[in-house]
């Protein structure tokens, strides 16, 4: 039976092969995995169970994917430079549960960053485990200039003697300073676990600072930055290894998504060929014009730019809101989220903010010279957002420049 029979599922999928193939993938977190990975994360891997680990699994007939599962494991280790690399887990929340457990217990007193000034919702936030099990410090940015302040981290770390420091972000569009958070963290006696889910590619690449030298345990997406399928990974020290296994599987897991192993060993093997390198720089290289392009055109920004592969809208002095502004700009075939800012006055349902992100343009080859045509688009459709002809207007636009850079143009359901 081919899924063309069941037309229900067909029909939804292509029309979103169609919406991802014809509008601006402008939200920081999503990415275009290449044909390879596609293939692989839904290829005959998905029939096995393979609990366990590289020879030591729990049901027999897995001596195929034992082999894929090593060369994820080598490919992600010699890609960041890591003593040891867990690729089970099905996500980054499961990565960081399964880091928790690997490091403290429940009850244990974290410091992480507010989810209300970029941090994650597994960083400590009420609604979320890590709310739930642990005793959570927040630390956030400078009122002034939205950047982490690392002397009130230092301050925070000495006065409440944390059993663990979290550091990384969702919505923070400046480099982060591992080596300053490992001086804390090893000045207090404190494990040290950074979330790099967002800047995982870039940190492949060498194009943001690497966190590998100075945590216990570094947890990440799969895609994102890195374009692999949607999953977790870890990273740890050789000390940690054996623990952090078993709390991956038996700890939170059982089977492993196997596909999506596959998926990652090849999105991990597309990461170490050089020309990732040059695709990294021009993720960076495309927010700073796209942010440069929008503060032009008088577009207020959290902390006035970017380091990454993020731009976040502050759009407190502007007459439509977070989620006003989302749905307009989707109106016009530019698909962002609406996201809370530092400070922001608005609960999370409706925010004051707009995140953007790169990555997936820049997989489609977009390049500086687009990214001022789409912040030019979004500045004029944030300046009269009641004007629904210049919105079909840039929506043709926006048609037009996606058929210049064609997605999966041969891709048949």
């Amino acid at each position: 039976m081919s899924i063309s029979n069941d037309l229900p599922v067909f029909n939804a999928m292509r029309a979103e092969l169609k919406r991802q193939q014809n509008s601006l993938e402008l939200i920081a977190s999503e990415n275009f995995v290449s044909e390879a990975v596609m293939q692989a994360s839904g290829s005959v891997m998905t029939n096995k169970y393979a609990e366990g680990y590289p020879g030591r699994r729990y049901y027999g007939g897995c001596e195929h994917h034992d082999t894929i599962e090593a060369l994820a494991i080598d490919r992600a280790k010699e890609l960041f430079g890591a003593d040891h690399a867990n690729v089970q887990p099905h996500s980054g929340a499961t990565a960081n549960f399964a880091a928790y457990s690997a490091i403290i217990k429940p009850g244990a007193k974290i410091l992480a960053m507010d989810l209300d000034h970029g941090g994650h919702l597994t960083h400590g936030s009420k609604v979320n485990f890590s709310g739930r099990l642990f005793d959570v410090v927040p630390y956030g940015v400078n009122e002034e200039t939205h950047c982490i302040d690392m002397m009130k981290v230092a301050a925070l770390a000495e006065e409440h003697r944390p059993d663990l420091i979290v550091a990384g972000a969702s919505a923070y569009a400046r480099e982060i300073d591992f080596a300053a958070f490992g001086k804390i963290a090893a000045e207090q006696d404190i494990p040290l676990m950074v979330d790099m889910a967002h800047i995982a590619g870039l940190v492949a690449a060498g194009v943001h600072m690497s966190p590998v030298p100075y945590a216990d345990i570094i947890t990440t997406t799969t895609h994102k930055t890195l374009r692999g399928p949607r999953g977790g990974l870890i990273l740890c020290r050789k000390s940690r290894a054996k623990k952090l296994n078993s709390r991956v599987f038996p700890g939170c897991q059982g089977g492993p998504l196997m596909q999506q192993v596959a998926a990652k060993a090849v999105a991990f093997g597309e990461a170490l060929d050089p020309s990732f390198k040059a695709y990294a720089a021009a993720i960076i290289e495309n927010a700073r014009t796209l942010a440069n392009t929008l503060l032009e055109r008088g577009v207020n920004l959290v902390s006035g730019g970017t380091d990454n592969h993020i731009v976040l809208l502050d759009l407190r002095d502007s007459t439509v809101s977070g989620a006003e502004a989302e749905a307009i700009l989707e109106s016009a075939g530019i698909t962002t989220n609406k996201n809370k800012i530092p400070f922001d006055p608005e609960p999370p349902t409706i925010t004051s903010g707009i995140r953007l992100g790169t990555p997936a343009l820049t997989t489609r080859g977009m390049g500086q010279a687009e990214m001022e045509k789409i912040g030019t688009w979004i500045a004029d459709i944030l300046a009269s957002p009641e004007d629904s002809r210049l919105q079909e207007t840039i929506l043709n636009e926006v048609e037009k420049l996606c058929g210049d850079f064609p997605l999966y143009p041969s891709r048949r359901l």
